[in-house]
């Protein structure tokens, strides 16, 4: 067993554990966004992973290749590697995530 310590990254995304086993590279992590705050501020999130969130508390509001998307409470996001994406927390309260980025080799 693995116990880590918190370890912050750009934007409060905390990163829990990266792990590469055999050829697949994962990362899993949390992250709080604050009422009224968008990810990223401008433009759009890009990245070579395949993203799995699921919402914990509050919704949020995004787009994804091209899609509007809304997301509320006890609900899941996949989006796919390579698309262009941001969200926002539509809520009045801090909207808490779980997310897992996923990679094969």
């Amino acid at each position: 067993m693995k116990i880590k310590k918190e370890s912050f990254l750009e934007m409060g995304l905390l990163e829990l554990f990266q792990e590469k086993t055999g050829n697949v590279n994962l990362k899993f992590g949390t992250v709080t966004i604050a009422p009224g705050e968008r990810i990223p501020k401008e433009g759009f999130s890009l990245h070579e992973e395949n993203e799995y969130a699921v919402i914990i508390e509050g919704e949020v509001e995004g787009e994804s290749g091209g899609q509007a998307f809304h997301t509320p409470a006890n609900c899941s996001t996949f989006i796919p590697a390579g698309e262009a994406h941001w969200t926002k927390n539509i809520g009045d309260k801090p909207c808490r995530v779980v997310w897992v980025l996923l990679k094969e080799q």
